[in-house]
């Protein structure tokens, strides 16, 4: 008896240190790490940003007094409610633009639909505080060439249009966030059998009674997820309230929170005014879900039946004309006016004579060291959030899928927790983490490069999760017959086959990372300076065809570096071939 105990007990012992070692092997040290990583880049600034709320400034000491101080004033009570409104008022104006266009393109035999796509895909590409400037060009109230063309032609006094108002304001946000609710409802259509179209149109019903009843019921839960994230970005985007809230005298969050960071610096007032934006979230989440479980919703069934374009006979050509009109105010309009004027003198002047220059790329290119290094700096940190952001996710999404640590739900969360958490929110937990000593970061774009992959992260970590899905561990587990470890499976045959997805992530990381302004403002320091940053400058310093310049140029880099992608990628991760 005493022999058998004895060897249960080494065999014991000889189990528990297997575990060790294996615990201990590098692919384990590397999934640690990755955890590790999240920690840092999510968990702390968003755990600092809470405990830094209830901080008193002076004596450290737990206190109310930052929510007093953030909330007790009506303006910043009205900021809030305002920003609340433009939300609502974007969501509402880019559900108009987005579903209608996502339907013709993914589901109908409107002609152009691959133009359509393009004029999306330009929309996305374009930084939204270069619409904002392109619709103050042309819609200003008192320079702005459509109210000049109106007082030339009637010689009215008062302008037609002006952008400096609630409803302009709505009409630039939406032209720079419909984006999203496009892609979502387009991937939602394209999913869609006609078997139930088909049903409905044999017992009576016609094309837009069959479009309302059927297929736009089904494709509601990616309409919805669309919707929140437009809301939160809308809510959260400084650069468009920058230029147009502030002479429009509606005051918005943004804006407000700007003001926290003036002098004197209120850091803790700042973080108790950005926590309800975070509970906003949570609760627009939880209606979401509310919504979705009270009705199922299925849009593709097991059986994989055909799916056939709508006929819209005399239908088509207003279809496409809605289209030409929706691009014509996102992105044709703003982006020549803007175009012309970084090519003028004076942009007020137009295509008179003797107006037309190059100097001011000249100038933006070769003579203002600012503008150089802040073009470098955001391409290069563009690069940098998004290669490590999609390292990061591919290795964090491979122990989640394949379980390789406990908790593995847990990481998956973090991951995607950025996701709900507005850019602005983030870029204060960020500096209430690791700008101030000890580490001392603020002002460094070490700061603000972690700060630009943690809020990207979720975009890599949802492409490389479902890529993951889709292979079968047969494949990696020949990896380890062979005598290779998960680091080689990964590197050797997930990576590899997942190539495409995970260059459609790094080209949807790059794109915003490299024109981000909303996390860039409360992070850069005198020393460092992003496109972004710059052009605010400019446009307050009154200097918009060298703002028009500089931004051109952004343009032309980030639409080189998406050709290139998509070029390398045999085909691009939004634009469809013509069914």
């Amino acid at each position: 008896m005493t022999t058998l105990s004895s060897s249960h007990g080494a065999l014991s012992d000889r189990k528990g240190r297997i575990a060790v070692r294996s615990r201990l092997r590098p692919a384990s040290l590397v999934w640690l790490a990755l955890a590790a990583v999240l920690l840092v880049l999510v968990l702390a600034p968003i755990s600092q940003l809470v405990i830094v709320s209830f901080t008193h400034p002076d004596t450290g000491a737990f206190t109310f007094q930052n929510y007093v101080e953030a909330y007790g004033r009506p303006r910043h009570v009205a900021a809030l409610v305002n920003s609340l409104k433009m939300g609502a008022g974007t969501v509402a104006l880019a559900l108009l633009f987005a579903v209608p266009i996502a339907w013709a393109c993914a589901r109908t035999d409107m002609p152009c639909r691959a133009f359509a796509r393009l004029a999306m895909l330009g929309a996305f590409i374009t930084p939204p505080y270069l619409g904002a400037v392109g619709w103050i060009l042309l819609a200003g109230p008192n320079a702005g060439w459509i109210n000049r063309l109106w007082h030339g032609l009637t010689g009215a006094t008062e302008p037609i249009v002006n952008i400096f108002s609630f409803w302009g304001l709505v009409l630039v946000m939406a032209s720079s966030t419909f984006f999203l609710i496009f892609v979502f409802a387009t991937t939602a259509f394209e999913m869609i059998n006609s078997e139930m179209e088909d049903a409905a149109n044999i017992l009576g019903a016609g094309t837009l009674k069959t479009a309302v009843k059927i297929t736009f019921p089904l494709v509601m839960p990616a309409i919805l997820g669309g919707a929140l994230l437009t809301f939160l970005i809308s809510i959260a985007l400084f650069g468009v309230p920058a230029l147009i809230s502030i002479p429009a005298r509606y005051p918005v969050v943004v804006m407000q929170l700007a003001e926290f960071f003036g002098y004197p610096l209120q850091v803790e007032v700042a973080a108790a005014y950005s926590i309800p934006l975070l509970l906003i979230t949570v609760a627009l989440l939880g209606l979401q879900r509310l919504i979705l479980a009270r009705r199922a919703y299925w849009a593709v069934s097991g059986k994989g039946g055909e799916r056939r374009l709508v006929r819209l006979g005399y239908w088509r050509w207003p279809m496409l004309a809605y289209v030409l009109i929706v691009a014509a105010i996102t992105l044709v309009l703003p982006l020549s006016v803007l175009i012309l004027a970084a090519f003028s003198k004076v942009w007020t002047a137009g295509l008179a004579p003797g107006n037309l220059t190059l100097r001011n790329f000249t100038y933006v290119l070769f003579e203002h060291s600012t503008s150089r290094r802040a073009l470098a700096a955001s391409i290069g940190l563009g690069a940098i959030a998004a290669t490590a952001g999609v390292l990061l996710a591919l290795g964090v999404a491979y122990v989640v899928q394949r379980r390789l640590l406990p908790g593995a739900g847990a990481l998956a969360f973090l991951c995607l927790a950025p996701f709900v958490i507005p850019g602005i929110v983030l870029a204060i937990g960020f500096y209430a983490a690791y700008a101030l000593p000890p580490l001392a970061l603020y002002g460094t774009y070490t700061l603000l490069a972690l700060a630009l992959i943690t809020r990207f992260l979720p975009i890599a970590f949802s492409a490389s999760a479902a890529g993951i899905r889709s292979i079968h561990p047969e494949m990696e587990d020949a990896v380890l017959i062979l005598g290779g470890g998960r680091l080689t499976a990964v590197a050797n045959v997930v990576a590899p086959l997942l190539k495409r997805t995970l260059a459609g992530a790094w080209l949807l990381i790059f794109v915003p990372a490299a024109q981000e302004l909303s996390t860039a403002v409360f992070l850069v320091g005198p020393t460092t300076r992003v496109v972004s940053v710059v052009l605010l400058d400019m446009s307050e310093e009154g200097r918009m065809e060298l703002l028009a310049a500089l931004g051109a140029v952004l343009l032309v880099i980030i639409v080189a570096v998406v050709a290139l992608g998509l070029r390398m990628m045999g085909r691009d991760f939004m634009l469809r071939r013509e069914l």
